[in-house]
Order: structure tokens, then C-alpha cells, then sequence
């Protein structure tokens, strides 16, 4: 068809700033369809384009997705004096709150500006935007500065803006942490969130701004990541990432999303059991990629091997949303001086927000 199912349905990611033999080989060997850069992976732009050009000559693919979460504020893996920094959606949704269409408009801005940073170095997929909803009570790891409000609303709406701007880049988002991440009172880094709120209260709040966004003409250009975390009133037992109720019956049901849906990263302490079990775990919930990073060379090759080939659905999904990627028409804005002109109009727009 499209090859991809020639691929492990599995996003990894690598130790430091170039591909070892080691992970060459096993990169070679396995062929996942996904690679993301963190922090430790990025030193200069140069080095990253040529890390990025080494894993997809690795596992044969050209096209192969590269990701990397640039949400701007504190999860940013590109920083300065090296890379540009871009303010937290927090920022943005300041500004919104005192001149809505400002406010949309300087975060799509942003988001524009930060895709063709990543394009520059063949970076095609951005882990964002976060559409989560704080409840009052959301832990600081995301409710501190990484949300945009408390409305579900303006969330959509500024989570609109975000996608809109990566496309324009030719930069694919991805919308977290599906089906809503701002209702948990723990990091899910470190714990399993449990959020016991009736699924009606849910719908109005938490979900509305996913499927507000799978209901755009984006539709399956967006990919989305899906939550480790359980949702009492849906599925008791397991949490969203591996639970195949609430990927029929809300993420593919209720929202309509229908782009490619990721599990947010298998190495996290929320999840229990061995990597082979959550991988077979986050498979059988209905995820179309899963993903592990940060973890000892052993447990990717683990991952790795037991790890099933891209289904034929998630194939067309991936082939679709890459396809929409380099059809989004590109704003023309690609030259440094208009890049820099378009970085003051933002920084001015920021501007009012802090004097209004």
C-alpha cells in the first residue's frame, strides 16, 4: 500500500546527539515508524539535521515522522542562545482573555514561526498543542504555565490557532493529552492520575476541545496523544492509553477523531507491568502507535521486538495526515527577513498583553 506496514508501530527515540552503532543497527533492524528528539538530542542545528537525516537513512525511510515536543514556556527541547525560545500557552491565553482575536492571532503566529524552525531541520511533527483544561485542583506540571485557560472554549479555540500555525509550516501537531489531561491531581510521569467525575461533566469540559478540533477541516492532518490517565466513570480499570473502551467509545466514538492516535510515553511510571505488556497493552487498546523514551538502551530493543508491525488503519492514517502535511499551503513567510518581521509583530502583540 504505503509501505508503513512494513514498519513497527512504535516511536523511539535515541541516547544523545547521534545514533550509536548500537542503535543504528537495532534502528535498522526493527524499522519504527517514529522518532522523537528530546533535549539531550539537540545541541546545534546542524547536528540535529544530521541526526535527523541519520535515523531516517537508518530504517530506510525519507518520510519518516520525526517528532519533538516545542510546546514553548517550560517544555521545550530546543533552547537558547543555540535555538529560539517561544512563550508558554499560558501567555496566549492571557492575551485572549483581554483581546480575543489578538490573542488567536498571536498564537498562530508563534506556532507558525516555531514550525518553520523545526522544518529548517527536518523536523516534521510537533507535540503540540496541549488542549488539556485545568480543573482548580490540576497538578503544576501542566496547569503551572503549559494550558492555555479554564475555558473549554477558548482552549479550542487557541489550540485551533496552534494547529492551523504548525500546518502553515508544514509541521504536523499533535493534540494532548486526549481524551483530557487537566482534571489529574498527580504527574503521570511519576503516578497513575485517577479522575472519578461523571462522564456527562467530562463531555461538557474536559473533551469538548478534542472534539471540537476533530470536528475542523483539519481533521486527520492532526494526530493526537492519548493520556495516562484512568477515568473512573468510562473504564475503571485502565487507564486511557490502554484501554480499548475509551478509544471506541469517546477518542474514535463521541470526539469522531479519526487521525493518528499515539500513546503518550510507555516508560512513564503511571503505567504498571513490563515493557513487552504495555506495549501489547497499549496495542490492544486500539492505540496506532506506541512510544517509549528516556529508557535504557535493553528495554527499546525490548520495545522494539515486541512491538507489531503498523496496521493497515494506521497505515492510511499515517499516510493521510502526511499527505494533508505537505498539501497545507505554506504563507510564504520563509525568509529570514520576513521571519524576523513576523517575531517583532508577535513579541509587539505579547507586548500588550503585559501593559493591557
Amino acid at each position: 500500500m504505503n509501505g508503513w506496514q512494513d514498519m513497527k508501530a512504535i516511536i523511539v527515540d535515541a541516547a544523545g546527539t547521534e545514533l550509536t552503532a548500537e542503535e543504528r543497527a537495532l534502528f535498522a533492524a526493527e524499522k519504527p515508524a517514529g522518532f522523537i528528539l528530546f533535549k539531550r538530542n539537540c545541541v546545534s542545528k546542524q547536528q540535529v539535521s544530521d541526526l535527523v537525516a541519520s535515523v531516517r537513512e537508518a530504517v530506510g525511510r525519507a518520510d519518516l515522522p520525526v517528532l519533538i515536543d516545542q510546546e514553548g514556556g517550560t517544555v521545550a527541547r530546543l533552547r537558547a542562545p543555540e535555538f529560539r525560545e517561544y512563550p508558554a500557552a499560558k501567555l496566549f491565553g492571557e492575551l485572549a482573555q483581554q483581546e480575543t482575536a489578538q490573542g488567536i492571532e498571536a498564537t498562530r503566529m508563534s506556532a507558525y514561526l516555531m514550525a518553520l524552525d523545526l522544518a529548517d531541520m527536518g523536523i516534521t511533527v510537533n507535540c503540540a498543542p496541549v488542549v488539556d483544561v485545568p480543573a482548580p485542583d490540576c497538578h503544576e506540571f501542566l496547569s503551572a504555565s503549559r494550558t492555555f485557560s479554564d475555558s473549554p472554549d477558548m482552549v479550542g479555540q487557541l489550540g485551533e490557532a496552534v494547529c492551523r500555525g504548525l500546518l502553515a509550516g508544514q509541521v504536523t501537531p499533535v493534540m494532548k493529552h486526549i481524551p483530557g489531561h487537566g482534571r489529574a491531581r498527580v504527574d503521570s510521569h511519576f503516578g497513575l492520575p485517577v479522575v472519578d467525575v461523571p462522564a456527562d461533566v467530562l463531555s461538557r469540559t474536559d473533551f469538548k476541545p478534542f472534539k471540537y478540533l476533530a470536528q475542523t477541516n483539519m481533521k486527520t492532518a492532526l494526530w493526537a496523544m492519548a493520556a495516562h490517565v484512568v477515568y473512573s466513570s468510562l473504564d475503571s480499570d485502565s487507564a486511557a492509553t490502554v484501554s480499548a473502551r475509551v478509544t471506541r467509545d469517546v477518542i474514535r466514538g463521541d470526539m469522531g477523531f479519526d487521525g493518528v492516535l499515539i500513546a503518550d510515553d510507555i516508560s512513564m511510571k503511571a503505567l504498571g507491568g513490563t515493557i513487552e505488556d504495555r506495549v501489547a497493552r497499549t496495542m490492544a487498546a486500539g492505540m496506532d502507535l506506541t512510544m517509549i523514551c528516556n529508557a535504557p538502551f535493553e528495554e527499546r530493543a525490548q520495545a522494539l521486538a515486541a512491538t507489531p508491525k503498523v496496521s493497515a488503519e494506521a497505515a492510511q492514517r499515517i499516510a493521510e495526515a502526511e499527505r494533508q502535511r505537505m498539501a497545507f499551503p505554506a504563507s510564504g513567510n520563509d525568509n529570514g527577513g520576513a521571519r524576523e518581521a513576523l517575531h517583532e509583530k508577535l513579541a509587539a502583540l505579547l507586548q500588550q498583553r503585559k501593559t493591557g
